[in-house]
């Protein structure tokens, strides 16, 4: 079965259930799927579970066949970019998710480097569409 870890900013509530809107919608696929927030847990300023929280996380992306990483809002997060440009480091299939504004007009917020390594789609069909690829 085919395992996707779900990266993105956690920062608040909003941007923690669009998250859960794609795992939904990887689940509809049948994948099996990683979310930090809710498989690792989430920082509360308790020192002792830094190293816990990222060595769950780091444990999953060296598990998972593909990544999803959101990129949405102004900047992306310092967390979602380290995950993403891991997980292509050690060869794992990345696909960025921007809904919020057109990639053409938001290569300064993303990164040249995102905007040229990794496959980026603008929407949930898109992203439904290469999901759907995935299974072939």
């Amino acid at each position: 079965m085919v395992k996707i870890y779900i990266a993105g900013p956690l920062c608040d509530k909003e941007n923690r259930q669009f998250l859960e809107e794609i795992d939904k919608i990887c689940k509809e696929f049948g994948f099996e799927t990683f979310v930090p927030h809710r498989d690792a847990g989430l920082y509360d300023r308790d020192k002792n579970k830094i190293k816990e929280i990222s060595n769950k996380d780091l444990k999953e992306i060296h598990k998972c066949d593909l990544m999803i990483g959101v990129l949405n809002g102004i900047y992306v997060g310092a967390g979602t970019a380290w995950e993403m440009g891991y997980a292509q480091a050690i060869g794992k299939e990345v696909i960025g998710l921007k809904t919020d504004r057109k990639i053409s007009d938001s290569i300064p917020e993303i990164s040249v480097i995102i905007a040229g390594q990794v496959n980026i789609v603008e929407s949930i069909k898109e992203l439904k569409e290469k999901l759907k690829d995935e299974m072939e």
